[in-house]
C-alpha cells in the first residue's frame, strides 16, 4: 500500500483549514485517513501558530516509507528548522486630515 502524508481540506467556503493526514495514496483528497497528525490554518495571522504537527508521528511514518506531498514537505522542513519568519508590523498610523475652511474675508481698511 502506498502511503502519503497530505492535507485534507476542511472548513467552509472562503475560510478553509487543512488537517495533515496519513492516507492511502488511492483515497480521494477528503476521504478516510489512517491517522491525523496535525493542522494547517492559513488564515491565522501569527505565522508560527499556523502549523501544528505531531513530529513524533510524522517521523515514524516517514521512517516506514510514507511520502509527503510537496506542501506538507515544506511545512515539515519549516517546523524542524523553526523558520516561519517574523510577522510584519502594521503600517504606521497617520493623523487624520483636517479640512481647511476658508477664513472669513476681512473688511477693507478705511483710508483716511
Amino acid at each position: 500500500m502506498a502511503v502519503r502524508i497530505r492535507m485534507k481540506k476542511m472548513g467552509r467556503k472562503h475560510r478553509p483549514f487543512f488537517r495533515i493526514c496519513i492516507m492511502d495514496a488511492r483515497v480521494q483528497r477528503d476521504g478516510r485517513a489512517i491517522e491525523e497528525v496535525g493542522l494547517y490554518d492559513p488564515s491565522i495571522q501569527d505565522k508560527a501558530r499556523r502549523v501544528s504537527l505531531n513530529m513524533e508521528r510524522v517521523d515514524y511514518w516517514l521512517s516506514v516509507g510514507a511520502q509527503p506531498s510537496e506542501k506538507v514537505n515544506a511545512l515539515i522542513r519549516k517546523v524542524r528548522s523553526n523558520r516561519f519568519g517574523s510577522p510584519k508590523a502594521p503600517p504606521a498610523l497617520t493623523p487624520p486630515k483636517v479640512k481647511e475652511t476658508a477664513a472669513p474675508a476681512e473688511p477693507a481698511e478705511a483710508s483716511e
